[in-house]
């Protein structure tokens, strides 16, 4: 997910808010995950990371990657459309929701997946994309359209307030077979994910997860079950009045 940026400290003023009422009323930014499946064997694997114990948003936890979105992914060329009911899903309960949303979510988790975990998702097939938008150069220069038919819609989930950051994010899911291209290197002690393997689902669940990941692995196991069949419904988690809630979108 997203990595702690340096800010200028605000001088303490008899106006500023309180950091729990700050906190409480932080409005969540978009962002978006991608899960990578590997169904060649007897169990699926999924890929995941640790983050690194000195970032500020779940430090040492094991995630997906992901992270918010950046003004290239609206941008960014690219090969296939999302499914229509993934596009339909994404702009449900969202207040005028713009007439990008959809793409650039998609192209934030596949991007966010080649900085943390230097895997590239897409295809080879058109050569590489003439120009970029800042954030995508590894693309074109390993010769990569980002391919969002590869992609399934799987849950949305809000972090709860009173967090120090917070996100509505869409959970993504891809084969393992659509990475088309891999850069070594990225994961390591100085990096956003010390740590990086592909797990079993009962291995995952014995990992140090975030709540709402243990959740989402909770979603995907049954939606592996139907294939990502179009039909099904896209869950979304959330807090209401205290209560955490799981809707359909």
């Amino acid at each position: 997910m997203d990595q702690p940026t340096s800010e200028p400290p605000t001088p303490a003023t008899a106006s500023a808010p309180p950091e729990a009422a700050r906190k409480a009323t932080l409005r969540p930014r978009d962002a978006a995950t991608l899960i990578l499946i590997d169904r060649r064997g007897r169990a699926p694997k999924v890929l995941m990371g640790r983050r690194n114990p000195g970032l500020v948003f779940m430090p040492g936890k094991f995630v997906f990657p992901g992270g918010r979105i950046e003004l290239g992914d609206r941008h960014m060329p690219v090969a296939g459309t999302l499914p229509d009911y993934a596009e339909a899903a994404l702009i449900r309960q969202v207040s005028r929701p713009p007439h990008y949303l959809g793409r650039a979510l998609a192209l934030a988790a596949i991007r966010e997946t080649q900085e943390e975990a230097g895997l590239l998702l897409g295809t080879r097939d058109y050569g590489p994309p003439a120009r970029v938008p800042r954030g995508w150069e590894a693309f074109q220069a390993h010769g990569v359209l980002p391919d969002l038919e590869a992609l399934h819609l799987v849950a949305r989930a809000i972090t709860p307030p009173g967090r120090a950051r917070r996100f509505d994010t869409r959970f993504f899911v891809a084969d393992r077979r659509a990475v088309a291209a891999e850069e070594p290197g990225r994961v390591g002690a100085e990096s956003e994910l010390v740590e990086l393997a592909w797990f079993s689902l009962a291995q995952a669940r014995k990992l140090d997860l975030p709540g709402i990941t243990r959740a989402i692995l909770d979603e995907l196991e049954t939606q592996i079950g139907v294939d990502f069949a179009p039909h099904r419904p896209i869950p979304y988690h959330f807090m209401r009045h205290g209560e955490r809630r799981r809707t359909f979108l």
